[in-house]
């Protein structure tokens, strides 16, 4: 299935209906914007390029790099990919954290006129087979620490081409050296690998720097990324990305960051905290942002490591992050965040899950702004909704549809619900995917005749337009026929002060049919099992109430922070 052009499902050639959300916008955000000046994201980031040329554009393990480097460093590994003889449309895999390796690979990637796969380089050699075997991507590039996963599947996939990266390309001799060293002789963290044939990627974008560019005629109908769903309801199954859907969701979002930014005083050289990874959209829509604005991301390659992400924090002024419910949380249980100079922030954002009031209230106690919560999907290019930047509140919604973006809350028979009706999201906007990656069957299912995606996620709009999530479809718990969703559950039990983390599922019940199951990471080791069903008795009415609760040392989470009910389901 070749992916030039690809047809369009998400409706964003129908008229937008003016939803009752747009009259809770900022004045200055218009209804829809128009992103037609740019033929495609490469366009777009080639236009920053020249605009802010000089201007720090990533900072990564204490090294800046400008616009114009970033942009001579990526023209130069698109021309040198371009001698490996590729066809318009090759799918590229990307194995990389976040680094500038990984923007640099992305962008040249792009710019070559190939559409990046992307790849969690924490995948097993099970779940890397899939992926290259599902993309039918022919190159790969990745980080030297997990080149012995790709060398156990190296012949049972249609990869060609594989390049090597290693922390310290692109930083220099000396201090790409210093990197080097630390990560393969003081900390061993790359096993023993063989790759015969592989390239060296400093050694290609250096080759590339003499190489012609053959440039390649791009539009918005273009494939661009493949983005793999987490596999969380069945086997994964790559999102199609347009250009289309990329400048979509950047230009969309953007409105909302220059609210942030043009309160007084005006911020003109934006910086952005990125502690999540960049192969998952979230992150990717994120910094495509801040390219539009001008902006220096910095860019955390182990978010898990709380000591070395706060010592950044702490020496570095920055004006807007974006992380995770479980990353904020961490933060306020390690003591040294307490030192950070947050006053600078005008933007906490969250999304991925849902950002419990508990967190966000001890967010607001210690920076004095509270976490900014939105939502949005792989399908939809990361970009769905969003609280609005000029309120200054937490209400637990995941905010506004964004601009040029229609949502409608619908019955289980299609027919759209009145404000205050409960029912899953349906979402419709130039940011919405084409469809699934060699999967018509699937893409028919997800996405409906008018254009709008079938997210799966039960919620509901108030009269302003704020949607509140109530839970995804599949972790609804059916108790004596009434509904019980996980998430108010949690809520619940982490507003007790010796709960760290908790996690809720649905289990079988002879006399209920389903009953809940409630798992607690204690914060206080005295904790009991007694005085957890205390509070949730006080606070739950009785069928919602955990008929078991579990104390566990941590809960099992995706890399970026979600927590994995379907692995809490085979805890014995």
């Amino acid at each position: 299935m070749e992916n030039q052009n690809i047809e369009r499902h998400s409706g964003e050639n129908e008229p937008l209906c003016r939803g009752n959300w747009f009259d809770s916008y900022p004045p200055q955000v218009p209804d829809a914007v128009a992103f037609d000046h740019h033929s495609s994201i490469c366009s777009y980031f080639e236009n920053a390029a020249r605009q802010y040329a000089t201007r720090p554009a990533i900072q990564c393990l204490g090294k800046t790099f400008t616009y114009n480097e970033l942009n001579t460093y990526a023209r130069a590994f698109a021309a040198w990919l371009q001698c490996l003889g590729l066809d318009k449309g090759a799918r590229v895999a990307i194995m990389l954290p976040s680094s500038v390796q990984y923007v640099v690979s992305m962008f040249g990637v792009l710019r070559a006129g190939y559409v990046v796969v992307n790849v969690n380089p924490l995948y097993t050699a099970r779940e890397l087979a899939h992926q290259l075997n599902d993309s039918g991507a022919q190159a790969i590039i990745v980080l030297e620490q997990f080149a012995s996963t790709l060398q156990q599947v190296r012949h049972e996939v249609p990869i060609k081409h594989i390049v090597v990266a290693s922390m310290g390309d692109l930083f220099g001799l000396l201090k790409g050296s210093a990197i080097d060293f630390t990560i393969r002789r003081i900390r061993k963290a790359v096993p023993p690998w063989s790759l015969p044939g592989h390239h060296a990627f400093g050694k290609a974008v250096s080759r590339g720097r003499s190489m012609p560019l053959r440039e390649t005629a791009l539009t918005q109908g273009d494939l661009a990324m493949l983005q793999y769903t987490g596999g969380t309801t069945g086997v994964a199954k790559g999102a199609m990305l347009l250009h289309r859907n990329l400048l979509a969701a950047s230009t969309i979002a953007g409105t909302w960051l220059n609210v942030a930014l043009q309160g007084e005083p005006a911020i003109d050289r934006p910086v952005m905290l990125l502690p999540l990874p960049l192969y998952h959209i979230f992150t990717i829509y994120v910094l495509m942002v801040g390219l539009g604005v001008g902006a220096c991301s910095i860019l955390i390659p182990n978010p898990r490591d709380i000591a070395g992400f706060v010592k950044t924090m702490k020496g570095q002024r920055f004006h807007l992050m974006c992380g995770l419910n479980t990353l904020y949380n961490a933060l306020l249980n390690y003591p040294a965040a307490r030192q950070v100079d947050y006053s600078h922030c005008r933007l906490f954002v969250a999304g991925g899950t849902a950002t419990q009031q508990a967190v966000a209230q001890r967010w607001h106690h210690l920076t004095g702004r509270w976490i900014l919560e939105g939502w949005g999907m792989t399908e939809t290019t990361g970009a769905g909704t969003c609280n609005p930047p000029h309120r200054n509140e937490f209400n637990g919604s995941i905010g506004l549809p964004l601009p040029s973006t229609t949502v409608s809350i619908r019955d289980d028979d299609g027919d759209v619900l009145p404000p205050g009706g409960v029912g899953e999201i349906h979402i419709s906007g130039p940011q919405v995917m084409a469809g699934y990656w060699q999967r018509p069957d699937e893409t028919a299912q997800a996405l409906g005749q008018d254009g709008f995606l079938k997210t799966g996620d039960v919620g509901v709009m108030d009269e302003r337009g704020y949607v509140r999530i109530v839970d995804r479809k599949k972790d609804m718990v059916l108790v004596s026929g009434f509904n019980v969703y996980p998430t108010e559950i949690e809520e619940v039990a982490v507003s007790l002060s010796g709960v760290l983390e908790a996690a809720a599922i649905g289990v079988p019940s002879e006399s209920s049919g389903e009953m809940v199951k409630l798992f607690v990471v204690r914060k206080d080791p005295e904790l009991t099992v007694e005085v957890v069903r205390s509070h949730c008795a006080s606070n739950l009415t009785n069928y919602k109430r955990p008929q078991q609760i579990i104390f566990v040392d941590s809960l099992p989470k995706s890399p970026v922070g979600k927590v994995l009910r379907r692995e809490l389901r085979d805890y014995k």
